[in-house]
């Protein structure tokens, strides 16, 4: 018997999935370091796992971007930035679970946009009242600056997610195939 995604344990499939965001995580670090879209992966986690994993598999996007960035994009480790790594952490792990909350009351299609919604706004909020709190202010967070960090988000968001229903379509073959060419 071959070894197809369809005849892997569905723990493997979880861990192939994990796997697979948390590359994609490390990819993207290092096209876009601290701007890495948190609130796509964290909402991707809360759509497509249960709670518990999703906040492990978000931490473990977090955790994997922050060491691309300290290892080999050099961040500096002093206090502040050592802060906001942190903040960050914790941001999408509260994205996540506002993704998470979003995707389990509404089904389908709406829930997937609202998990997305509710992600973004609360890492962007979040972030936002930070910066407020801490930094020289909020000046930099307009109208073009929030797009481009939304649609990046978004991007990785739908990629992602067609991603990961592509690896579904070819599991779905794999087991037609098995069964089609079993002896009756």
């Amino acid at each position: 018997m071959s070894l197809t995604l369809s005849t892997l344990p569905t723990t493997n499939r979880r861990a192939f999935w994990a796997a697979t965001l948390i590359a994609a995580s490390i990819i993207f670090s290092f096209g876009w370091a601290c701007a890495l879209p948190f609130a796509g992966f964290a909402a991707l986690a809360a759509l497509t796992t249960a709670r518990r994993e999703a906040l492990l598999l978000t931490g473990a996007v977090w955790f994997a971007n922050q060491v691309v960035g300290f290892l080999f994009l050099h961040y500096p480790t002093d206090a502040m930035t050592l802060f906001w790594g942190g903040a960050l952490g914790v941001i999408a792990l509260l994205s996540c679970e506002s993704a998470g909350l979003l995707a389990r009351r509404f089904p389908g299609v709406a829930g997937g946009i609202a998990a997305f919604l509710a992600a973004f706004v609360v890492y962007e909020s979040l972030i936002m009242a930070i910066t407020a709190a801490t930094g020289p202010g909020v000046d930099h967070f307009t109208a073009p600056v929030v797009t481009r960090i939304f649609l990046i988000n978004l991007g990785a968001f739908v990629a992602l997610l067609m991603l990961k229903a592509a690896g579904v379509a070819v599991a779905k073959l794999d087991v037609t195939k098995a069964l089609a060419s079993r002896p009756i």
